[in-house]
This record gives C-alpha cells, structure tokens and sequence, in this order.
C-alpha cells in the first residue's frame, strides 16, 4: 500500500500508469494454518478494487494478480502440493512475469484479479 501511494504521486499527471498488486489464490479460498496470510491477501482485493476506483479517471489502472504455487526455493519439497492442481506443475516466475506484463500493457482493464494458479482454485 506504501508502495502504490508512493508510485501514484507520479501517475496521477498524465499520461498515468499502471499498477499490478501480487497477491494470492490462498486470498480467495483460505487455507488451513494460513489465517493470517490469507486475511492480508483477501485485504488486497478489496485495495486494489477501491485504489482502481478512486484513480480511473486519472488514467491509472490498477489490477491485481493471483498466483498459486510458483516454483521458487520457498516451494522446494513440496510435490506433493502439485496433485490438486489441474495442470499438475508448479508455476513458473516467467509464467508471473508475462501475466503481470499482459496486465501491465492492457489499456481497458482496470480492477481486475487474474489468476494465475494452474487451475488451482478450482480445487479449493
């Protein structure tokens, strides 16, 4: 949130911007001993829907992206965890990558979530 106020004193004169959030599918479904990560990722939806409100007719767009399970040194050992995913793999970072540069180039959407999890949450 400090982030996107800091980068919105330069985007509110034209010609704009645009901002992509990172949260997660975990913000959407809830996950068992993930309380408190999924309360702040289900917050970052409502930011990101009111910030996009608030600063549309500035030309500043704001959507919000959702990854699932990204292979990174964190998810290391957890192979398991691929089974309920529909695509049966972890993400990639160039898979986040390219989801937040369609985001980042796509001048009507404004308020958006995408979700980039592997069909994931279709599980949840």
């Amino acid at each position: 949130m400090l982030t996107c106020r800091a980068a919105l004193r330069s985007m509110l004169r034209p010609p704009g911007g645009a901002i992509v959030n990172i949260g997660s599918v975990v913000g959407l479904k809830g996950n068992a001993g993930q309380s408190v990560y999924s309360a702040s990722k289900s917050g970052l939806q409502g930011f990101t829907r009111s910030l996009a409100k608030e600063v549309a007719s500035r030309n500043v767009r704001v959507n919000l992206l959702l990854p699932g399970f990204i292979r990174t040194n964190m998810t290391e050992g957890l192979e398991d965890s691929e089974r309920p995913i529909p695509l049966r793999r972890f993400g990639t970072g160039q898979e986040v990558a390219q989801a937040v540069l369609f985001l980042l180039e796509s001048q009507y959407v404004t308020g958006a979530e995408l979700l980039v999890d592997g069909g994931l949450h279709l599980n949840m």
